[in-house]
């Protein structure tokens, strides 16, 4: 049979056995019958499909390294029974419930070849049949309706070009009424349904026939861009650029763009926001409201009374000193000062500007004061940093905030205000608009509120550039910390960072670098992947990299313990391709998922993609798989703080960390990191990536790659812009009184 590898060919035959079927119906192993040939292997995304049913496939032959021969399912379609014998078995296969092979029998015998028509056409004559009484008639017509409906809109859905596993997760959401929904108005596939994008919904909206100038389309359209646009972090989008957009993607003109969006702003589905410009901002109405309510909450805040009594004095100040058995410096008393004072402050500085102490002191104050206060970070690593650097609870703030994954909200809010008289949060630049509304909305208005962030970092991955807003409105006390203290001063990340912020060439030790920063000068892509497999090349057999600059030794490095970030996901020295490269490298021999589209092994280093509340893992948490059930289809994840189960088919939430994005590892902090950075990443070549990246290194630096890439990444100093309103709707609030 060698003959028909790689070969596309059509074949029709009876399933007489299902060997594997993965619970959400993605992947399917059958045996197909075929007349007068051998039974043969059949893979792919087919469901529903029973044992018994006759059905027609289409694709290609191909030799499985362990299985052999199988045909690859790209098409298939059910072929109704045509005999007494295939009517028989269909009906007797278990497929509808109430039938099994005995009623079948019966049933074919009463009815013959028309036994499914008398099912569709006139189903009260199944009470003609002897032993089948009223109730298991409607027990066996209801099943037999529920069959239909969900085969009518599986064929429906899958001749319109939308695959098994696609097509059940939308008739698990819209049942009966799922053909009705789609012909109705196909782009609600792509709001209500996960993994329904705009394009696919636009496709199956032109296989139905709908015109290309509707305005049902043209809006979707609108709405896609926009959501684009959120996704990279933009709150708004100016109405011109906007129609721009989505006459490109739609091929329409300017006034079909308009009457859409007018049609839009009409219905509540978008905001109008114009601020006394020429061209309206056009919002998500849920941004608009976010940002409309964190200025008007900090507005109250600021203008609240204090319930606080707190010393402020010199005096309470150096007691706070001789309790920590620190001095503070006089931009450090001074935002000490304020921090008691103002309801409100913003505090922000670089690595080694002393942030840390005077979160100590603060909270040393606090203390002796008998204050309550609640510590938080937008992630995991970040809480358990400021837990570590402080030696008091801190949360994240979705649990600062009790998230409800069943309900899908946050528990605090208006209604149910936290308590404590003082919330501090650290890594506010990673804390997006949606976030900060919600944090606002549960702080109590007489208590005070702390802000700790590093402006110069990334922005936040979700939408909004919440910590430059607020410093950049100039309506908060912002207190700004500069100095860096001996501590920060000794090492080379500290002088580094603060060299690339400000635009100046790193101090570059070649090969041995220097102290804690290293440069390795690679001129081509696989040289700087070489190298970097090389740093870690004896982490396997020697459990350390080996690779400590010598004013650090005898120092040395788990693997866990770096971190490889790099500017971005594609090409050779993006993260896609390192973490293939890192895991074969570092864990060779992990036990591997039976699913060939998941890469994932036993022991792998993990990330979770994005927010999910239900399980309570979050974007940019980083974990280790302990353990596979490979019966269960489940994989054991262990996070920083507990172990979380994932079935199979979760799996595309999580991706290999041996590589992450600098982008995601905003808010983390490792004893060392290797950062790749040569030419080819130019599209990410500038300064506040280079420096977030340099600035996750607690130990070690080693930065591998070319100097015209470096020098490139340090001159560019274009800071991500996003369209936020936040600052302007701060002023205005802060204006009104």
């Amino acid at each position: 049979m060698s003959e028909r590898r790689d070969e596309r060919s059509s074949l029709q035959g009876k399933v007489t056995r299902i060997t594997y079927q993965d619970p959400q119906g993605r992947f399917t192993v059958a045996r197909l019958e075929i007349h007068e040939t051998p039974g043969v292997t059949v893979v792919g995304d087919l469901f529903p499909l029973s044992e018994g049913e006759e059905i027609k496939v289409s694709g290609l032959w191909r030799v499985h390294p362990r299985y052999g021969l199988q045909f690859q399912v790209e098409h298939w379609e059910k072929v109704e029974p045509a005999t007494l014998e295939g009517i028989e078995r269909y009906l007797g296969s278990g497929l509808i419930r109430g039938i099994g092979p005995i009623y079948a029998r019966r049933l074919v015998s009463a009815f013959g070849l028309s036994t499914l028509k008398v099912l569709s056409e006139k189903p009260q004559r199944v009470l003609e049949v002897p032993g089948i009484g009223a109730i298991r008639a409607r027990r066996i017509l209801d099943a037999w309706e529920q069959h239909k409906d969900m085969r009518d809109s599986m064929v429906f859905l899958q001749g319109h070009g939308v695959t098994s596993s696609l097509a059940l997760k939308i008739y698990r959401a819209f049942g009966s009424q799922t053909v009705v929904k789609v012909k109705e108005n196909p782009y609600c596939l792509a709001r209500e349904i996960h993994g329904v994008g705009f394009l696919l919904a636009d496709r199956i909206a032109s296989s139905i026939g709908v015109s290309g100038n509707s305005s049902l389309r043209v809006q979707a359209g609108l709405l896609h861009v926009l959501g684009q646009f959120s996704d990279e972090g933009h709150c708004f989008v100016p109405a011109d650029l906007l129609k721009k957009h989505a006459r490109s993607l739609l091929g329409v003109d300017d006034e079909a763009a308009q009457t859409a969006l007018d049609r839009l702003a009409t219905e509540r589905e978008v905001a109008l926001d114009d601020v006394g410009e020429s061209v309206p901002r056009v919002y998500p109405r849920e941004l608009h409201a976010a940002e409309t309510r964190v200025a008007s909450a900090l507005h109250t805040l600021l203008s609240s009374t204090s319930t606080l009594s707190l010393p402020t004095g010199a005096g309470a100040l150096e007691a706070a000193q001789g309790q920590l058995d620190l001095w503070l410096e006089a931009e450090q008393r001074e935002a000490l000062r304020q921090a008691v004072e103002q309801k409100v402050l913003v505090i922000t500085g670089g690595p080694g500007t002393g942030k840390t102490t005077l979160l100590t002191a603060i909270l040393a104050l606090l203390r002796r004061a008998k204050v309550s206060f609640a510590l938080a970070a937008p992630t995991g690593r970040a809480a358990k940093r400021m837990e570590e650097t402080t030696g008091e609870e801190s949360r994240t703030l979705h649990r600062l905030l009790e998230y409800n994954p069943r309900e899908r909200r946050f528990q605090r809010g208006e209604h149910y205000r936290l308590t404590a008289q003082v919330v501090i949060v650290d890594e506010v630049s990673m804390v997006d608009l949606p976030l900060m509304d919600h944090l606002l909305r549960a702080v109590e208005p007489h208590s005070h509120l702390v802000l700790i962030g590093d402006v110069d970092q990334l922005p936040s991955v979700g939408p909004g550039s919440v910590l430059r807003d607020l410093i950049g409105s100039g309506a908060l006390p912002v207190v700004v910390l500069r100095r860096i203290f001996r501590q920060g001063a000794e090492s080379s990340i500290v002088a580094n960072a603060h060299r690339i912020i400000q635009g100046q060439p790193l101090t570059l030790e070649v090969e041995g670098g220097k102290r804690d920063f290293m440069f390795i000068p690679r001129e081509n892509e696989a040289g700087v992947l070489e190298t970097i497999k090389a740093l870690l090349g004896g982490a396997r057999d020697k459990g350390t990299t080996g690779f400590a600059p010598k004013p650090l030794n005898p120092l040395t490095l788990k693997p866990d313990e770096v971190q490889v970030l790099s500017p971005m996901h594609r090409g050779l020295l993006g993260t896609s391709h390192l973490n293939r490269e890192l895991q074969n490298l570092l864990n060779p021999d992990g036990t591997s998922l039976e699913r060939e589209a998941l890469p994932f092994r036993l022991g792998d280093k993990v990330i979770q993609l994005r927010n999910n509340y239900d399980k309570g893992v979050f974007n940019g948490d980083l974990g280790k798989i302990a353990g596979i059930d490979q019966a269960r289809e489940e994989v054991v994840i262990e996070f920083y703080d507990r172990a979380v189960s994932y079935a199979f088919d979760d799996l595309d939430e999580i991706a290999l960390a041996y590589a992450i994005s600098i982008h995601k590892s905003q808010g983390s902090e490792y004893p060392a990191v290797i950062i790749p950075l040569h030419t080819s990443h130019y599209p990410m070549l500038h300064r506040s990536v280079l420096y977030t990246a340099v600035t996750r290194a607690k130990e070690l630096v080693a930065l591998v790659g070319s100097r015209k890439a470096v020098a490139l990444a340090i001159r560019n100093v274009r800071v991500e812009q996003r369209f936020t309103g936040l600052k302007d709707k701060l002023r205005a609030r802060m204006a009104r009184g």
